[in-house]
């Protein structure tokens, strides 16, 4: 497609030069007139060369004000140009596409429509040029319309609007300009043969080669090119040995398509046979040892090449960090004689994904110049190693470099604001993907969603599922687990009967979260129906993963027993996962004998697991078994293990606000605590009891209940009820399950405030709505 571009360029340039040459020519031509002037009878002699002397100067002015407009564009000094422009005595067309071309070649296609628009004459050239910016801004449809109103059209504005859609994957729209072309020259049949190559259209494009007898070694290099890509290398290499001539590009793109086949032995042959290597055919090998795990080998190679270029010294440095021998990378890094943006990136990205982020960001701060991977590389870095604050206060400073984001780095900022809870960042970075225009593709619609349903906000989770254009089991999965999460699991339900409808292939995933909606709803008969239908109908084997969501329906329902039957039928051993939802149920149904029991089987599975033991210490301490509690705490400490801290938060006008139990640090403490004893009193009054069995500490109930009150997310909630608009939702997040008391507490507030409460726990979503919960009070 590059190609096509370039040849295209150098079309439009012929142009200008042609219409350049024929202004001359018409002055020369003057010349030539005024080079025998008329006979000196002739009265008006005189005054008639005095006007053909001002119109050659005049001639050869505006050529050199067109030049100097050129100049300035070429440098980027749009401003400079302009000035130019608007100083000339006198104007011509080739002036007004001078300021056209150039401000295109700048991006600045407002401006260049604002000058083509106002211009009082237009060439073909005029046309073409904005044509070909309409192409590069990707608006099909307005070169199109620009198109269709051309007085008349050359074959370079077919060839451009050939190569626009050929260059966006509308290959059924090249072909219809292809085949409606009074004249073709070779740019058009080499840029129809690449659009059906570039968007995996082999087969068509083999037809069309066959139809024409004649090609250039372009176009048997691109077709060549075409299977390669698709792994074809039969009839790459059927190809390539009817081809009357062969040069460097023909040979590499054979060597590299064996090598990264994994085919090293034939690939080394071509390149033995190779009658001129260049520097690309050596970095083909190189790079194929790589790409084969075979670095040995690379490094010898790469040794022995007579001369390297940038894309050598990358190729070897990525096979180093490949192969996590990141000091090796540093020493050819420091050893390069020139570096690139792309060899910066791959030792960032080296240093990211083993973890040293100090190495990371010392490289990306000495980096003379970053473009957008690199940006990416170390937001994902801190993303995906917990430091999520850092990665959105990096993508802040990306935003303020005025840099541009693509894809990856839109999912990586997403899927951090997810992590963290934070909704509104997670807006705004939505307003930004909406104006890049990449909210409707999968990959990036899938992050948004999965942001919205982390964030509770399952409404425009639904509103986004339902705006991605072509929906993937990944997108259907996420909107089945999000409803499912936050409780509402006859949503879910007919999200997956959606997706079964639409011929989407459900999977592993997809029944996870479908019978943990069951389960969540308390439709324990379709959840079984589900279950026994997941081989039969669907062709999933189930998994220890849907046996502990058929366990936890049950348990939900107060089955017990029939849970425990499910466990001991179960096809494998029990995980831990199972036994956890047993412990769970039991904890909520006041099972001791069966907590017990699951807990030390979990004990043996995983005898680190504080949780598990802190659950358990929970059911003896809600039973007064204090002795229990104590021996509980006595086997954590002499295990070195420690009950992981509760703490809440929650976003306030871009700000995150932490709260611990018992907080006393926040700068609106006071105001926080005289708010909660004012709810105490009303929620008494509601009819609200303290649950002071659950607090683990052998004191008075009155000092209980004073613990109980200042619960990380009892905190949180007050704080914001008192700095939340009172018509948007409260959303908290919690790092641990909801407490039971809190639950209860929170139940009441909802009411008596009239808010929608939303709090987010290490297990699902809670909805707190006039006094009721989403989860039907089990969780």
């Amino acid at each position: 497609m590059h190609a096509i571009y370039r040849c295209k360029q150098l079309h439009l340039q012929h142009c200008l030069i042609r219409t350049f040459r024929s202004q001359f020519s018409s002055i020369s031509q003057t010349r030539k007139n005024t080079a025998s002037p008329p006979d000196s009878e002739n009265l008006n002699f005189r005054n008639q060369s005095q006007q053909k002397t001002q119109l050659q100067s005049s001639d050869r002015d505006t050529v050199k004000w067109n030049i100097a407009i050129t100049r300035h564009m070429r440098k980027g000094e749009c401003e400079l140009a302009l000035n130019v422009f608007n100083s000339m005595p006198n104007r011509t067309v080739v002036s007004w596409n001078a300021v056209v071309s150039g401000y295109l070649l700048n991006g600045e296609f407002q401006s260049a429509y604002h000058i083509f628009e106002k211009m009082p004459v237009r060439d073909l050239v005029s046309w073409n040029v904005m044509l070909n910016g309409y192409v590069r801004c990707g608006d099909l449809a307005a070169a199109r319309e620009l198109f269709d109103r051309m007085p008349e059209r050359d074959t370079v504005s077919w060839n451009t609007m050939l190569a626009g859609y050929a260059h966006n994957g509308l290959v059924e729209e090249a072909r219809e300009m292809f085949d409606k072309m009074p004249e073709k020259n070779s740019i058009s049949w080499n840029g129809i043969l690449a659009a059906y190559v570039q968007n995996g259209r082999v087969d068509e494009a083999r037809m069309l080669f066959e139809s024409k007898g004649v090609w250039e070694l372009l176009s048997w290099n691109c077709l060549i090119g075409g299977y390669v890509k698709k792994n074809r290398l039969v009839e790459a290499r059927e190809i390539f040995d009817r081809m009357p001539e062969k040069d460097e590009v023909s040979w590499n793109t054979m060597i590299s398509g064996y090598a990264q086949n994994g085919d090293l032995a034939e690939a080394l042959s071509f390149f033995e046979e190779c009658p001129s290597r260049d520097v690309f055919t050596w970095t083909a090998m190189v790079s194929g040892y790589i790409q084969n795990r075979r670095l040995n080998e690379a490094q010898r190679m790469f040794d022995q090449m007579p001369e390297k270029n940038v894309v050598s010294w990358n190729s070897m440095i990525a096979g180093y960090v490949q192969h996590k021998k990141l000091d090796m990378a540093r020493e050819l890094f420091a050893a390069m004689p020139c570096r690139n943006i792309s060899s910066w990136n791959t030792m960032i990205s080296g240093y990211a994904q083993s973890g040293d982020l100090v190495q990371a960001r010392s490289l990306f701060d000495q980096m003379p110049q970053r473009d957008s991977i690199s940006w990416s590389a170390l937001i994902a870095a801190y993303s995906q190693s917990g430091h999520g604050e850092e990665a959105l206060h990096l993508f802040g400073d990306m935003r303020r470099n005025n840099e541009l984001s693509n894809k990856s780095v839109y999912t990586c900022v997403l899927s951090t604001c997810a992590d963290i809870g934070v909704l509104e960042l997670g807006m705004q970075v939505h307003g930004h993907i909406l104006k890049a225009g990449y909210e409707r593709g999968t990959y990036v619609g899938n992050a948004l969603l999965a942001m919205y349903c982390k964030c509770g906000s399952i409404d425009e989770a639904y509103t986004v599922f339902e705006s991605i254009m072509e929906k993937d089991t990944v997108s259907w999965n996420t909107m089945i687990a999000g409803y499912a999460r936050h409780g509402f699991g006859h949503q879910a339900l007919v999200v997956f009967e959606s997706m079964i409808e639409a011929n989407v292939r459900a999977d592993d995933a997809t029944m996870v979260a479908v019978l943990s909606a069951c389960a969540h709803a308390g439709l324990i008969d379709r959840g079984r129906q589900y279950f026994s239908a997941m081989y039969p109908q669907y062709g999933i084997v189930a998994s220890p993963r849907h046996y502990t969501c058929m366990i936890d329906l049950l348990c939900r329902a107060g089955r017990l027993n029939e849970a425990q039957d499910l466990v001991n039928k179960m096809p494998f051993r029990p995980d831990a996962a199972t036994w956890g939802a047993l412990l769970g149920a039991s904890r909520v149904h006041g099972n001791l004998e069966l907590a017990e029991k699951a807990a030390k089987i979990i004990f043996e599975m995983e005898p680190d697991n504080s949780g598990m033991y802190v659950l358990l210490s929970n059911l003896y301490a809600a039973s007064g078994r204090w002795h229990d509690v104590r021996q509980i705490r006595l086997k954590m400490r002499d295990k070195g293990l420690k009950k992981v801290p509760g703490y809440s938060w929650l976003e306030v006008q871009n700000r995150i606000h932490t709260f611990s139990a018992g907080d006393n640090c926040h700068p609106e403490k006071e105001r926080i605590h005289s708010f909660l004893e004012e709810l105490e009193l009303r929620m008494r009054q509601d009819g609200y009891v303290s649950s002071v069995k659950l607090v683990l500490h052998d004191v008075d109930d009155e000092e209980k209940e004073h613990m109980l009150k200042y619960h990380s997310e009892r905190l949180a909630v007050a704080f914001g009820l008192l700095t939340i608009p009172a018509k948007k939702p409260i959303r908290v997040m919690k790092n641990l399950r909801i407490c039971e008391d809190c639950h209860t507490a929170i139940k009441h507030i909802s009411k008596l405030e009239g808010r929608l409460i939303i709090i987010r726990d290490s297990n699902r979503f809670h909805h707190f709505r006039q006094g009721s919960c989403s989860c039907g009070d089990y969780w």
